[in-house]
């Protein structure tokens, strides 16, 4: 059975290096659901398109068509070994679907993953990663704060589906690189 894992934790948990470490250790192909909208987008797919009518208006992306957008990502990889699953599902909505979608092709999600940072610590990391990479959303605090609230509110019930479904595993995020990936490898091998 394919690996399929939710990742999650709030900006600056480190979600971004641990993917990579991820695909490189399990061969798993890396699903973000910003990448796929902006591809959809920029290409100006059917969905894409749709995607951008409530986007351009301020709105979110309805469920559907962010499921959707996910399935068809999904049918591209018929021979992967697994994903990683990272911003998706950010409601119990769709967390329902993905584990609908992914019975339909005898497969489920095995473990969902939350990398916990205190958020002095994500401030932090935050700031450093502006200096580095340039990316203005990271060095205002304001920004950062509603981002990390943004997580808060949005994960609270998808960690209560996953919990129900003994899923869920908590990874402390503070440490080594090495050591927080060690601590990722342990729990999906238990599990």
């Amino acid at each position: 059975m394919a690996l399929n894992i939710v990742l999650f934790g709030p900006p600056g948990a480190g979600k971004g290096t641990q993917s990579e470490r991820l695909i490189q250790k399990y061969g798993l192909i890396h699903l973000s659901t910003g990448d796929i909208f902006r591809a959809n987008m920029k290409e100006e797919t059917e969905l894409g398109i749709l995607a951008k009518s409530f986007i351009s208006k301020g709105h979110l992306v309805p469920d559907e068509v962010t499921i959707n957008m996910l399935k068809e990502e999904v049918l591209k990889h018929p021979e992967s070994k697994g994903f990683i699953f990272d911003g998706f599902p950010r409601t119990t909505v769709q967390a329902v679907a993905l584990d609908e979608f992914l019975a339909t092709m005898n497969s489920s999600i095995k473990v969902m993953l939350a990398l916990e940072v205190e958020e002095n610590e994500l401030r932090e990391r935050l700031m450093k990663r502006a200096l580095v990479s340039g990316r203005s959303d990271d060095a205002d605090e304001k920004i950062i704060q509603n981002r990390i609230n943004v997580y808060k509110n949005e994960t609270a019930p998808v960690k209560t589906f996953y919990e129900k479904q003994s899923k869920f595993i908590s990874i402390d995020g503070i440490g080594t690189i090495d050591e927080i990936s060690n601590r990722i490898y342990g729990a999906i091998e238990k599990n």
